[in-house]
């Protein structure tokens, strides 16, 4: 509970910090390239050397991609159903499917489950989430922003790889994994551990500093839909999935509150960027992030519920 409430003050911090008109507006952008480029690496070398390889991982590893192959038809489904502009179903293709399970995740799952869930948190986030917007949400982007038929400015499966290999965390998860069984010398050890520990404040600082709260009135429709679908609808389906598996398993409870996290905050600038629906996405992030401090412990104590029961 402490952690948790930790991290609703991080957040406020962030917003105080926006509201004082005394750092500039692309502050946020700013932590979050930290954390890119520092602290989340650091993390992956401190957590992921310490992983016994088994069954279990297969679990956060696969979930996202399952997930994403179930909800883009039930968002094209929907889009026609509510006559959704190409616009909007653009950006509804980027948020819903895509959670913010680093961002929001890692500290919500350390909250929850304490250091040990990290390591499954971090799987599912650099072999789920992070290849998801790499390829996934970059060719969204690049169709729905452009006209049917304009092939001229996607990204070509070249350019995908090279964006995924030099990606920061993933360079770091390549390393870590390379350097299982090594123990680093106790300076680098201290050294890791200390750029690993900014993690969680300085990623809900960046959240608070961003969190926008604009609603026009034709954007309240596909609102609704995506909070329903990202914080009720996916993590129900996970946890269909999973229960058969033991809830008692550390992986299964990550991966399924994995899922539950909100609209990836990557994603929602992905589409702002590519014109889809900004408004709209900003909102499904914004509003994603704060009803997550309800939604988030609503599936925990249903986890550890079930847990006794299954």
């Amino acid at each position: 509970m402490a952690n948790f409430i930790f991290i609703a003050g991080y957040v406020v911090i962030g917003l105080l910090l926006r509201r004082s008109q005394q750092f500039a507006q692309n502050t946020g952008q700013i932590l979050n390239a930290y954390v890119i480029y520092v602290a989340l690496p650091a993390v992956v070398l401190q957590k992921i050397p310490l992983l016994t390889f088994g069954k279990e991982l297969l679990y956060p590893a696969l979930m996202p991609w399952l997930l994403l192959a179930l909800t883009v038809p039930v968002v094209l489904a929907l889009a026609r159903w509510r006559g959704w502009s190409r616009t909007t179903t653009g950006a509804m293709l980027l948020v819903i499917p895509l959670g913010n399970t680093s961002f929001v995740g890692f500290p919500m799952i350390e909250a929850f489950f304490g250091p040990e869930g990290i390591p499954y948190a971090l799987l599912y986030d650099q072999l789920g989430s992070f290849f998801i917007l790499s390829i996934y949400a970059t060719v969204i982007a690049a169709i729905y922003s452009h006209a049917e038929g304009d092939t001229a400015q996607r990204p070509s499966a070249a350019a995908i790889a090279w964006r995924i290999l030099r990606f920061p965390p993933f360079i770091a998860l390549v390393v870590a994994l390379l350097l299982r069984g090594v123990t680093y010398p106790d300076t680098v050890k201290q050294f890791i551990d200390s750029l690993a520990i900014t993690l969680v404040p300085v990623i809900m600082v960046a959240v608070g500093f961003q969190l926008r709260f604009r609603l026009p009135a034709e954007d309240r429709g596909p609102l609704a839909w995506a909070l329903v679908l990202k914080l009720g609808v996916t993590p129900l389906v996970a946890l269909l999935i999973l229960i058969g598996f033991g809830l008692d398993q550390l992986a299964v409870q990550v991966t399924i509150m994995e899922a539950a996290m909100p609209a990836m905050i990557s994603a929602g600038a992905l589409a702002i960027m590519a014109g889809l629906a900004p408004t709209l996405s900003a909102a499904v992030v914004g509003y994603g992030v704060l009803l997550c401090f309800i939604t988030l412990p609503i599936w925990f104590f249903i986890l550890q519920y079930l847990q006794k029961i299954f």
